[in-house]
C-alpha cells in the first residue's frame, strides 16, 4: 500500500469496504459522458467467473514475464473498471492499487473484497493521489483509448512508475493489419456506435443486447466452424472470432462496451510504440496475439 499524497475529497461507504474519492477541478483529460457510461456498465456487469478472469487475463499477460511482476511488487491497475484485472494480478504480487474515475469502483470494491492486498480508489489519471516513482508495475487495459488525449494520459501514468518498472497497456488497434473489407465493416459498425452511445441507458443496453444475439453469436459460431474446417488462421479472418470460446456474459458485456461507449480512439502499432517511447518507456514488447494491441515497456532511468 502506498500513502496518499493528499486528503480524499470524500469516501464511499460500502458493505465491502471504503473507497476514497479524489475528484478535483484540475482533472482535464477526461470525457464525462464516457466516464458515466462506464460507471453504469460496470455496476451492471459486476461479476465474472474465475474461468473468464483467468482466461482473458492470461491473454493480456502473455508478454509479462515473472521478472517484470515479481511477488513483492506493488502494482497500479489504472482504469480498473469492474476490478477483474486487479483480482487477476493480486495473486501474483504483494499489493494492487485499483483506480477508476467512474462508479465502477463500486463493482471493483465488491469483486476484490476478499483480497486484502487490493485497495480501490476513485480518481482520474490527472488526479492520481500517489507520489511519482511509486509503483513496480502498472497495468492499463482498455482505458487509454477512452480519454481525450491518450498520449498525455500515458505519459502521466508513467510518472507513477519507478525507474526500471514495467507498464502493460492495451490500446485499441486501428485495424491496420486487416483487409479493406474488414475495415469497411468496422466503419459501418463505428457509425452505429456513435448513434447507439447517445441513446438513453435502458434503450442503449437493450440495443446492445440485441446486437450480441443477432451479430456476435452468429459470427462466433461461424468462426468456430471455420476453425474446425480450415484451422485457426482461417478463423481469424472472421470478424469477432476473438470471442470464440468466451462466455455469453463476456460477449454481452463487450457488445455494450463496444457500441455503448461515447469516446473511442484507435491507433496503429507504430503510433502506440511512439506514445510509449515519448512517455518514457523503452524495451517495448508487443504481443502478436489478440487483443490488439497490448504491449509492455520498461521505464528508463534504472
Amino acid at each position: 500500500m502506498i500513502d496518499y499524497t493528499g486528503e480524499p475529497d470524500g469516501w464511499l461507504e460500502l458493505p465491502s469496504g471504503r473507497v476514497a474519492r479524489f475528484h478535483t477541478p484540475s482533472a482535464a483529460n477526461i470525457d464525462p459522458a464516457t466516464v458515466a457510461s462506464f460507471g453504469d456498465e460496470w455496476t451492471r456487469f459486476d461479476r465474472f467467473s474465475d474461468t473468464d478472469v483467468q482466461r482473458i487475463g492470461d491473454e493480456y499477460f502473455d508478454v509479462v514475464t515473472p521478472g517484470m511482476l515479481p511477488a513483492d511488487a506493488v502494482a497500479l491497475d489504472l482504469g480498473c473498471g469492474s476490478g477483474r484485472w486487479a483480482l487477476y494480478v493480486a495473486s501474483r504480487c504483494a499489493f494492487v492499487e485499483a483506480v477508476d474515475p467512474s462508479d465502477a469502483v463500486l463493482a471493483a470494491q465488491a469483486m476484490t473484497r476478499d483480497r486484502p492486498n487490493v485497495r480501490v480508489t476513485q480518481a482520474s489519471v490527472d488526479t492520481l493521489p500517489f507520489p511519482d516513482d511509486s509503483f513496480d508495475f502498472i497495468l492499463c487495459l482498455g482505458a487509454l483509448h477512452h480519454v481525450p488525449d491518450t498520449a498525455a494520459a500515458l505519459k502521466t501514468a508513467v510518472l507513477k512508475l519507478r525507474p526500471g518498472g514495467w507498464m502493460l497497456v492495451y490500446i485499441y488497434y486501428a485495424l491496420e493489419n486487416r483487409s479493406p473489407g474488414y475495415r469497411m465493416l468496422f466503419g459501418v459498425a463505428d457509425v452505429g456506435r456513435r448513434l447507439i452511445s447517445r441513446l438513453p441507458g435502458p434503450l442503449k443496453r437493450l440495443v446492445c443486447d440485441a446486437l450480441a444475439v443477432a451479430v456476435y453469436v452468429p459470427l462466433v459460431a461461424l468462426a468456430r466452424a471455420v476453425e474446425v474446417l480450415g484451422g485457426r488462421r482461417s478463423a481469424e479472418a472472421v470478424p469477432l472470432h476473438y470471442y470464440s470460446g468466451k462466455s455469453w456474459r463476456v460477449i454481452r458485456n463487450d457488445a455494450l462496451d463496444r457500441f455503448g461507449t461515447p469516446l473511442e480512439q484507435r491507433f496503429t502499432r507504430s503510433e502506440i510504440a511512439a506514445m510509449m517511447t515519448a512517455g518514457g518507456l523503452e524495451d517495448l514488447r508487443f504481443s502478436e496475439r489478440m487483443p490488439m494491441w497490448h504491449a509492455v515497456g520498461r521505464k528508463s532511468g534504472a
